[in-house]
């Protein structure tokens, strides 16, 4: 299975952006022109057919072009037990549906997240569990799209 970078993405359309976690999966969208990234939707985590199933009518809704996962990179660099499993969560999509997938270093993007939705939105610590995952994806998809960008010529 092809394990893809972010210059292998299609160069226009939407893209999905995913942040893994252990019992949800946070989704956020871009716009079409690659702008600006959005939260979209928290999946909770049941089986892996119907998350997938779930991602795919995401994609063919917004017309996304591509998947973009976080890759929960150690601190120092090194990828442990997380980063493997979030390479298998791709590699399974890829076996059910030939799609553009890329990987995103996100560390601290649910820190930075939690201290945004702390301290500029003041948001609950109860709101804040349904929203960080999908705020995750968004912060995670927007380094993305922010790197896209300056890597155009």
């Amino acid at each position: 299975m092809p394990v893809f970078d972010l210059i292998d993405l299609p160069p226009t359309g939407a893209l999905l952006g995913l942040d893994l976690g252990e019992k949800t999966i946070g989704v956020a969208v871009s716009d079409a022109t690659r702008s600006i990234a959005s939260p979209l939707e928290l999946i909770h985590k049941t089986r892996f057919t119907a998350e997938a199933e779930r991602l795919f009518k995401l994609m063919d809704e917004r017309r996304a072009g591509g998947i973009v996962i976080g890759l929960p990179v150690n601190m120092d660099g090194t990828e442990g037990v997380r980063c493997q499993s979030s390479r298998a969560f791709g590699r399974n999509l890829l076996r059910l549906r030939d799609i553009p997938i890329a990987f995103w270093d996100e560390r601290m993007s649910s820190m930075a997240v939690n201290r945004m939705l702390i301290g500029e939105a003041d948001v609950s610590r109860a709101r804040r569990a349904d929203l960080v995952d999908k705020a995750a994806a968004a912060w995670i998809l927007q380094g993305a799209l922010d790197r896209l960008k300056n890597a155009q010529p």
